[in-house]
């Protein structure tokens, strides 16, 4: 079992940046694929963001690619979502997602089993 627990969204005016983090449980963490995903209000869930175990491999949806930067830190077990130029279309719940099946890299959601709460970055134009 992992848990992930989200933390670092608020209230930003377009422009800005929020830095989230995902603590994990679990001594594989290294192991594990992960990734972000946001749901804003009346839409479905989207990709935004993954990174490979090792953190060799990162990729970016469209919409903020050149904007947003994924990391990792295995001896924290912790990964980051560093969101700069933030913009009103950015506001939604963000989740983060962990891939422990051996899989090194995914951006489906399907792909991932286990899911944090969430945190809520709103953007203020």
């Amino acid at each position: 079992q992992v848990q992930l627990v989200e933390s670092g969204g608020g209230l930003v005016q377009a422009g800005g940046s929020l830095r989230l983090s995902c603590a994990a449980s679990g001594r594989a963490f290294s192991s594990y694929g992960l990734g972000w995903f946001r749901q804003a209000p009346g839409k479905e869930r989207e990709f935004v963001s993954a990174i490979s175990r090792g953190g060799g491999r990162t990729g970016y949806a469209d919409s903020v690619k050149g904007r947003f930067m994924i990391s990792r830190d295995n001896a924290k077990n912790t990964v980051y979502l560093q969101m700069n130029t933030l913009k009103s279309e950015d506001t939604a719940v963000y989740y983060c997602a962990a891939d422990p099946g051996g899989r090194n890299y995914a951006e489906h959601d399907d792909e991932y089993d286990y899911w944090g709460q969430g945190t809520q970055v709103t953007v203020s134009s």
